[in-house]
């Protein structure tokens, strides 16, 4: 059985490349039989070990679980080398993977994170023929000074540090020069694939990869939208003055060039960077989530690329404020009106433990009869915590191992959620495993404030749709004391909590505690 699969997964693999080939869209010079030949041969012989490995071995009994953590781990290992000699839109969407640290089997997410620290780098003379085709100058004429070793590379471009020739000291981010032209030979290619290992695992449901790939990547590939998704998040954010984005130089920027403002600092889960440099680690905790809060629930306008390295701190010397810098706005996700008040109805059940709309706002988002595991995907916790409250206690490290080993457990039922639910809440999925990354690393997670300030959007959120559909001015005003209130009601409370936990605090209880004493 497991041969014929083998064979035939070959066979078709192999003929999607005979396909690929005499398609005339596609240039055959540009793909490479080597580069095709990897990823088929790749897909085949994990197929073939999932199928040998698995198959005499008694499902559910310790040694099976064994022996499939085995065959995940030498599985996400070739995808991960594949990833790095395919480079390009195969390292995107294996740091996509990586990203999904509770909802894939552990040795995936841990294998393909390296992914974001080995992506490829363009020559010198690479990098001077995009921006002699783009700019129609050569570097030397542009620039006083030009870094040759890139400040960061990613799987589609890399940036340099530069000085112009007015003084002024700017990021230059180069795409690839043939990331262009082999993303979509690359997508279709793995849309093959996929629907070939479907054919033998009817349970494996990761189209929406693909899917997602295909919408997206056109939008990352033209710097020109970046630019615009810069400007628009820093108007979109701007009374929050923690935070810095990075200005676009126009006059120097074309769809594959970027010259952005020169910023730098330390990346946002390096603790030890901001305990050497004075930055108060809850502060920018709290800060980076009512920024995504504020996205998210109000705005409906995210960047989805949160990781570490997109995000940096910096203590301002004049100030003494610390800053949050944001970059790499190629990637943002716009939520419709509609999927954003499910959203945010759906987080406000969560937060009070109300399962009823937890169900109901599942259900409208596309879970279905799976609303119980969803509601443990968004949250990172169990079903036991979520129906006590997620605000009633931090993440224990059982807790946060039985989540990881549940991805797992429950794969097929994950795949065929991320199937079900709206696009839009694919990007939103990854990330809040990309912000929970980040907490973890700082050791903030889940802290009460976290749940006020996204409880404090949602309320804002909510009522400005019910002011615009209204058409009294009765009702309008209804909804604003209603709104007024409810936020009151949590300012209370976290004065209540910051009371609690503070010096002034313990004097109160001390004292109120010899009082009762002295009085009996």
């Amino acid at each position: 059985m497991a041969l014929r699969a083998l064979k035939f997964a070959s066979l078709t693999a192999a003929a999607s490349g005979i396909y690929l080939y005499g398609n005339k869209f596609l240039d055959p010079n540009d793909f490479g039989v080597v580069r095709v030949g990897r990823a088929i041969a790749t897909t085949a012989v994990i197929t073939y070990d999932y199928l040998t490995s698995l198959r005499s071995v008694p499902y559910g009994s310790e040694e099976y679980e064994f022996l499939k953590s085995q065959v995940h781990l030498r599985s996400a290992e070739r995808l991960r080398e594949l990833c790095c000699s395919n480079r390009g839109t195969f390292i995107k969407v294996g740091q996509h993977l990586g990203a999904l640290d509770y909802l894939l089997p552990e040795e995936y997410t841990r294998t393909l994170k390296v992914l974001h620290s080995q992506a490829p780098q363009s020559t010198r003379q690479e990098i001077e023929q995009v921006i002699r085709e783009d700019l129609g100058k050569e570097i030397k004429e542009l620039f006083v000074s030009f870094e040759d070793t890139p400040l960061g590379a990613a799987s589609l471009a890399q940036v340099h540090k530069a000085v112009l020739q007015d003084g002024r000291t700017v990021a230059v981010k180069i795409q690839h020069p043939k990331v262009q032209a082999q993303s979509s030979k690359d997508i279709l290619l793995m849309e093959v694939l996929l629907l070939v290992v479907k054919q033998i695992f009817p349970d494996f449901e990761f189209m929406w990869l693909v899917e997602e790939a295909k919408k997206n990547l056109p939008l990352e590939l033209d710097f020109l939208n970046e630019g615009r998704n810069a400007e628009k998040v820093a108007h979109m954010l701007k009374n929050f003055d923690f935070l810095k984005v990075p200005r676009i130089y126009w006059e120097l920027s074309t769809s594959r060039v970027l010259l952005m403002e020169f910023m730098e600092g330390g990346q946002v889960n390096d603790r030890a960077y901001m305990e050497r440099n004075g930055i108060n680690v809850n502060e920018i905790s709290r800060n980076l989530g009512k920024l995504y809060s504020e996205m998210i629930f109000v705005n409906g306008f995210v960047h989805c690329d949160p990781h570490p390295g997109n995000v940096l701190v910096k203590k301002c010397p004049a100030s003494g404020k610390a800053h949050i810098i944001l970059l790499d706005h190629g990637l943002y996700q716009v939520l419709s009106e509609s999927f954003r008040m499910d959203y945010c109805h759906l987080w406000q059940a969560l937060i009070k433990a109300d399962m009823k709309r937890v169900q109901k706002y599942s259900r409208r988002l596309g879970a279905g009869d799976l609303y119980p595991l969803f509601a443990c995907m968004l949250t990172a916790r169990s079903w036991e915590s979520v129906n006590r409250g997620i605000d009633q206690s931090p993440v224990s490290a059982s807790e946060d191992m039985e989540i990881r080993s549940n991805a797992a457990a429950y794969l097929p039922q994950i795949t065929q959620l991320l199937n079900n639910v709206p696009r839009q809440m694919l990007l939103l999925l990854k990330t809040n495993d990309l912000l929970r990354g980040i907490e973890s690393a700082l050791h903030t997670r889940a802290s009460a404030s976290s749940f006020l300030n996204m409880s404090r959007c949602c309320i804002r959120a909510v009522s400005t749709y019910q002011r615009n559909k209204s058409h009294s001015l009765y009702r309008r005003a209804q909804i604003s004391l209603t709104e007024a209130l409810s936020l009151w009601q949590i300012n209370l409370y976290e004065f209540f909590l910051w009371l609690k936990g503070s010096q002034l605090g313990n004097w109160v209880i001390a004292l109120l505690r010899r009082m009762h004493h002295f009085t009996y």
